[in-house]
């Protein structure tokens, strides 16, 4: 149908977008909270002015997510209504949730950005963190629905009618744990190398100074704690979703045809006609091995499934292992960066080529979280609810859903020059120098003093 694909590319072009700025809102929050406990605690002025300056990167990715999120809400109702109809009962809790932490996050971001001049630095330090956790609440809340996509839990359906439902087992669904643990890492992550990212840059134009030495050590440590959990996340991600969902992991691994002791693709174009895998770098056993610690296990393939209800495995495979990929060489990054750190008594390595590879990060970081995101939502078709309800019986039937989609992408490329311009505004105008002095006399010049405040 028309109004299906319509549908669909306008959903996935509305949360290609919109993950970006849930990844920052989750991000962003616990790096300004660290900075600036870092200032408070060596009294530092190039800590305060990293975080002074990333709260205004902040305000700015957080008004245009909050535009696009609100989109992505309307979406779910107008694109999907029998989808809506079914969950709504269900895992309405979680959305509603989800809108008292990200209404928390906005509440105390106002008072952060407004009190910089009013309040106490201790009292602005400590109002960051229901900023970091509200974050983090709302992206759990969030996928917690997705995961009950993936297992739908919580209710009984039976002659089209949902029964004695559960909301609170519909969010400790069986996925909740393994996607929520993997998604919010991979927000660390991302984040993290990204604001690595950009002093790395700052440093190859030749701007090696303290502030921007103090934001690129910072952002690789964020991102560098994350990487290596995030990888083991998505081992034990991985490993769950061999049993309750066999045929995204077959699609996953580019496991056409069921056998023993299979080989584990790399890269390559899965064939569902022949069963192989051309192009893919093949290491013998490796996907038993890693499977199942067992180099001759059996694997469960494609073809153990009826073929209306297989993915495209061509898409899932590829992406799958572009996420991959980019997660490992993210790790590689961070283990030569800090190797050469340690090695270098602790002097900032500032190799060129060292520099580009951080550099290069910076985007990696996002592209595997929309690979990952592209597994997750492409390896359930033909499913919008895993084993219950198709997505072409959940499109809605009206007519005229491709002047809807060009309508959306129109407003996203609009929102998406917004934040390039602001954003590059900000930084080529960055918030002057002063000593820690300054920021204190400054601040206690502005508190109103007791008899003014009486």
């Amino acid at each position: 149908m028309p109004q299906l694909f319509s549908a669909r590319a306008q959903m996935g072009t509305s949360l290609v977008f919109h993950i970006i700025f849930s990844v920052l809102g989750v991000g962003l929050p616990l790096l300004l909270c660290i900075t600036e406990g870092l200032a408070l605690r060596y009294k530092d002025p190039s800590w305060m002015r990293l975080a002074r300056q990333w709260s205004r990167a902040f305000a700015i990715v957080f008004a245009i997510g909050a535009v696009s999120g609100a989109i992505v809400e309307f979406e779910i109702v107008l694109l999907w209504p029998t989808f809506a109809r079914y969950m709504g009962s269900i895992i309405g809790l979680a959305f509603a949730m989800e809108g008292f932490a990200f209404f928390t996050e906005g509440i105390f971001l106002g008072i952060y950005l407004y009190g910089w001049e009013r309040l106490s630095p201790r009292t602005h330090w400590l109002c960051s963190f229901p900023l970091w956790l509200s974050g983090a609440a709302s992206a759990w809340f969030i996928l917690t629905a997705n995961s009950w996509m993936n297992s739908p839990a919580g209710f009984t359906f039976k002659n089209g009618v949902v029964t004695n439902v559960n909301p609170f087992a519909a969010i400790f669904n069986p996925s909740t744990p393994f996607e929520a643990t993997h998604m919010i890492l991979a927000c660390y992550v991302a984040v993290g190398f990204a604001v690595a990212a950009i002093y790395a840059v700052a440093f190859l134009r030749g701007h090696r100074t303290d502030y921007n030495r103090k934001g690129l050590m910072l952002g690789m440590a964020m991102g560098s704690l994350a990487i290596p959990l995030q990888i083991v996340s998505g081992d034990f991600n991985a490993r769950f979703l061999e049993k309750s969902q066999p045929i995204k992991y077959a699609a996953m691994e580019g496991i056409v045809r069921s056998g023993r002791g299979l080989p584990l693709y790399i890269g390559g174009i899965p064939n569902p006609d022949t069963g192989k895998v051309s192009g893919a770098i093949q290491i013998p056993h490796g996907e038993s091995l890693l499977a199942h610690f067992n180099l001759n296990s059996p694997s469960v393939g494609m073809d153990a499934f009826p073929k209306n209800n297989w993915p495209n495995a061509v898409a899932v495979h590829l992406t799958f292992d572009l996420m991959v990929g980019c997660g490992f060489f993210l790790l590689l990054v961070a283990a030569l960066f800090w190797f050469r750190y340690w090695r270098g008594k602790h002097a900032l390595p500032d190799r060129t080529w060292l520099l580009a590879g951080i550099a290069i990060c910076g985007p990696l970081g996002f592209l595997a979280i929309e690979s990952g995101w592209m597994v997750t939502e492409e390896g359930r078709q033909p499913w919008i609810i895993y084993g219950l309800l198709r997505v072409n019986q959940a499109a809605t039937p009206s007519q005229w859903m491709n002047v809807s989609f060009g309508i959306f992408a129109i407003v996203y490329i609009v929102l998406g020059v917004t934040l390039v311009g602001l954003l590059l505004h900000l930084a080529r105008h960055p918030l002057p120098a002063r000593t820690w002095q300054d920021y204190i006399v400054h601040e206690e010049q502005s508190q109103p003093s007791m008899q003014e405040a009486t």
